[in-house]
């Protein structure tokens, strides 16, 4: 979605934005051959599992340097969305498993999405915000797997962001 993270920092200046990375990944698998998929997803694979940013960087220049003859858009894609990428390295990588998806996100505001359709209209603002609050209670009560590292995920938030977090 084009201009997303920005209106999300707009209306939430402290929020970091991270892109999933499983759909770029995705999507810089749409373009590649059959044959050169496991390849490239393997040289993918070397930018996002890197330790730092700094070794994220190099291999996507190495990345760049080995398949921009055959596949310059993927290169391209990663580039221009750094910014919205790297907010990942920041984290250890034991917590980057919890976030490395945005899919519970992406599954809330398909529900909401599609409860708000199913109304169309609100009488009130009131009554917009019950039945989105209404929606999140179920979409709650369906969720049964719990986030893979979410505990350990949860309490590095804790620490990193501690002015955010509830006493």
């Amino acid at each position: 979605m084009t201009g997303f993270g920005d209106a999300i920092e707009a209306v939430f200046p402290k929020t970091q934005v991270q892109l999933c990375i499983v759909h770029l990944v995705r999507n810089s698998l749409l373009h590649v051959s059959y044959k050169d998929r496991k390849a490239v997803a393997a040289d993918l694979k070397l930018i996002y599992t890197a330790s730092t940013e700094a070794e994220a960087e190099q291999q996507l220049m190495a990345f760049a340097e080995k398949w921009d003859k055959q596949y310059p858009i993927i290169s391209k894609s990663w580039m221009a969305h750094w910014q919205r990428v790297i907010p990942f390295f920041a984290f250890p990588s034991e917590i980057r498993k919890a976030i490395y998806t945005t899919d519970a996100i992406e599954s809330v505001n398909m529900t909401l999405r599609k409860v708000i359709k199913n109304h169309r209209t609100f009488p009130t603002d009131d009554s917009a915000l019950k039945v989105v609050y209404l929606a999140l209670q179920n979409i709650s009560k369906k969720w049964t797997m719990p986030i893979r590292d979410w505990k350990a995920a949860l309490n590095r938030f804790a620490i990193a962001y501690e002015d955010r977090f509830p006493n």
